[in-house]
């Protein structure tokens, strides 16, 4: 399982680059992995407002669907409109082209996981 160093994570499996302002999420290749083959992506509407901590999609695979959670608050400003025809994206390239949303934030997120202590987590499950 890769888990880049240059992204910040969260224990719900989501990944995080933040470069001015602009806040990229999507989920990290473990939770990818564990899903199985996604099928469905529901990411939130441009414009709306996510707030950090709460759902604000979908994923939906062969074996069952999981919320994605906002790691951040403020304005979905961009969605992947790519992974509407072709969410298996998320499971080939997840910390590239398989990215869900971008926000525009006003603070950095400040409860983020590093590369380290997300493998740690990610060690005891399946």
């Amino acid at each position: 399982m890769s888990v880049p160093t240059e992204l910040g994570y969260t224990d719900k499996h989501e990944w995080v680059s933040v470069q001015d302002g602009v806040t990229t999420v999507g989920i990290t290749s473990f939770a990818a992995e564990s899903l199985g083959d996604i099928v469905y992506v529901e990411v939130p509407e441009v414009g709306s407002e996510v707030t950090a901590g709460e759902p604000c999609g979908e994923v939906e695979s062969t074996k069952s669907v999981s919320d994605i959670y906002s790691p951040v608050s403020g304005e979905v400003f961009e969605v992947n409109e790519a992974l509407e025809g072709e969410p298996e994206t998320i499971n080939s390239d997840p910390y590239g082209a398989g990215w869900l949303f971008r926000v525009r934030t006003s603070e950095e997120p400040s409860d983020l996981l590093s590369a380290e202590e997300y493998t740690k987590l990610t060690e005891g499950e399946d």
